[in-house]
C-alpha cells in the first residue's frame, strides 16, 4: 500500500484551503529584540517581529537569561527524567513555591507546556469528580477543549461570557451533582475578558468547581501579576488557577495552582504529568526569577509600559482605517476575514516592509474570522509602530482590503463579534 499518498492528500487538502503553514527562518537577537535576522535562501534580511507572545520581553531579560545559564552549569541541560523518578529538581520545587505564593494558593503543580497543563488537569479533575457535569465557554483553547474529550466527564457548552445561559445550565444540572466551570480569563484572538468575578459567585450560588485559564493574563494583569484573577480581587474564590511560563514570564511550561489535596490529586493520577520528563532544572530557575521580578515594582513598570504600546498600537491602526476588532486587552486583531488574502497579507509585510506577522485561520479562529494578531511589547517603540501602520496601510491598498471609517468602528465590532462564531469548535467540544 502506498502510505504516502495519503500524507500528501493531507497536505494538499490543506494547500486547497488556504490553509498550510510556511514557518520563516528567523534568528531572534536577545540584545536586538523586536528585530530579528530572517535566513532566505539567497539572503539574510532583518525583520520586526509582531506576533511574539514573549509579551513583557522576559525571555531576554538579563536576570533571567543570567539564572538560566547558571542553572544550565550547575545542574545540567537536562531533567534527568520524569518528576516520579529522577526529575523533581530543587529550582523545580522552589518554582512550585513561587506560584503558588503568586496566585494564593496552597500548591502548584509545573508542567513542560500550557497545553499539556490543562489536558492533564482539566481531564483529571473530570474523572475524579463523581458523575462530574463539565461546563465550558464556547470560545475556550484547544487544550483545554481536549482535557476535556479526555475526561468522560459529561460536557456542555455555553455561549461566550454569556452569565444567563451559564445560569441555565447550572440550574438544570443540580446542586448536588459536581460541576466544574472551565473558562479562560483573557481570549487570546478576540482579546476580551470573562466576568471572572461574576462566574466565580455563579459558581458558590449553585455548587460548582472553578477552573480558568490565565495563561494570557499571568504576569500581564494584577498588581503583582497573577492575572485578571488578581487584577478584579477574587483569587481566593477560582478553585484552580493554570497558567503558563512561556508568555508573560518569558521561558517555558505550564502549571495549574489550587488547594494541595487537588494538586496532590492530579499529579497522582495524570498520565501527562506521571510520564512525561521534567521541566529542565534550568529552565525552572529562569522561570522563578521570571515570576519574581514581575511582582516587584519593575512588573510594574513593564506591565505599565506594554499596555501603553499595546493601546497605541490598536488607537494609531484604527485612525488608519485599518480593521481592528476592538476589546479592552493588549491584544490587537485585524481581521482580514479570507484565508488567501490572509496569507498575501503576511507575505508581503514581510516580502516588502520587512514586518513578520503570522496569519491566523482556521482552526485557531472560525472560517470568515482570519486575521493578523499583533502582538506589541514594552520594547516597540512609537517608531516601530508608525512603520507597522505605514505597512499595512499599503498591504490594504495593494491587495484591496476594506478599511473601515473611524466613526464607524464601533459598528464594525458588532459586525465581526456575529460573524466570527466557532461551530466546528462547539461541534468538537460536544
Amino acid at each position: 500500500m502506498p502510505y504516502s499518498r495519503f500524507f500528501d492528500d493531507a497536505i494538499s487538502k490543506l494547500k486547497g484551503e488556504r490553509r498550510y503553514r510556511v514557518f520563516a527562518d528567523l534568528e531572534r537577537d536577545a540584545k536586538a529584540f523586536p528585530r530579528a535576522l530572517r535566513h532566505g535562501p539567497e539572503r539574510i534580511d532583518e525583520v520586526v517581529i509582531w506576533c511574539s507572545n514573549d509579551y513583557l520581553c522576559m525571555g531576554r531579560h538579563p536576570r533571567v537569561i543570567e539564572a538560566m545559564t547558571a542553572g544550565a552549569v550547575r545542574h545540567g541541560a537536562g531533567a534527568g527524567g520524569t518528576r516520579n523518578i529522577a526529575g523533581t529538581n530543587h529550582p523545580l520545587v522552589e518554582l512550585e513555591a513561587e506560584l503558588a505564593d503568586l496566585h494564593g494558593k496552597e500548591a502548584a503543580l509545573v508542567f513542560t507546556s500550557g497545553w499539556i497543563s490543562n489536558l492533564a488537569a482539566i481531564s483529571t479533575i473530570g474523572d475524579l469528580l463523581p458523575d462530574c457535569l463539565i461546563l465550558s465557554d464556547e470560545f475556550n483553547h484547544n487544550s483545554m477543549i481536549e482535557g476535556i474529550r479526555r475526561s468522560k466527564a459529561q460536557r456542555q457548552i455555553f455561549r461566550h461570557n454569556d452569565l444567563a445561559h451559564l445560569e441555565e445550565l447550572l440550574i438544570a444540572a443540580g446542586h448536588d451533582r459536581a460541576k466544574l466551570i472551565v473558562f479562560e480569563s483573557l481570549y487570546s484572538m478576540h482579546g476580551d475578558f470573562a466576568p471572572v468575578a461574576e462566574i466565580a459567585g455563579l459558581a458558590r450560588r449553585y455548587n460548582a468547581m472553578t477552573y480558568i485559564d490565565e495563561v494570557h493574563a499571568v504576569g500581564l494583569y494584577g498588581p503583582h501579576g497573577g492575572g485578571v484573577a488578581e487584577r478584579d480581587g477574587v483569587m481566593d474564590q477560582i478553585d484552580v488557577i493554570e497558567g503558563t511560563l512561556a508568555k508573560g514570564f518569558g521561558t517555558l511550561g505550564g502549571y495549574i495552582a489550587a488547594k494541595a489535596s487537588i494538586v496532590d490529586a492530579v499529579r497522582s493520577h495524570a498520565p501527562a504529568f506521571i510520564f512525561t520528563t521534567a521541566l529542565p532544572p534550568a529552565l525552572a530557575a529562569a522561570a522563578t526569577v521570571a515570576v519574581r521580578l514581575l511582582k516587584q515594582e519593575q512588573g510594574d513598570v513593564l506591565r505599565a509600559q506594554h499596555q501603553r504600546q499595546a493601546m497605541l498600537a490598536k488607537h494609531a491602526l484604527s485612525a488608519a482605517g485599518l480593521p481592528v476588532m476592538q476589546n479592552p486587552s493588549h491584544i490587537v486583531p485585524v481581521l482580514v476575514g479570507d484565508p488567501e488574502l490572509c496569507k498575501r497579507a503576511t507575505d508581503m509585510l514581510l516580502d516588502r516592509h520587512r514586518v513578520y506577522i503570522q496569519p491566523i485561520n482556521y482552526p485557531t479562529v472560525a472560517r470568515g474570522g482570519e486575521r493578523l494578531r499583533i502582538t506589541p511589547t514594552p520594547l516597540h517603540t512609537d517608531a516601530h509602530i508608525a512603520h507597522l501602520v505605514e505597512s499595512m496601510a499599503d498591504v490594504w491598498r495593494t491587495l484591496g482590503l476594506a478599511f473601515v471609517e473611524p466613526a464607524k468602528i464601533l459598528e464594525f465590532k458588532r459586525e465581526t463579534d456575529a460573524r466570527c462564531t466557532f461551530p466546528e469548535f462547539k461541534r468538537a467540544a460536544e
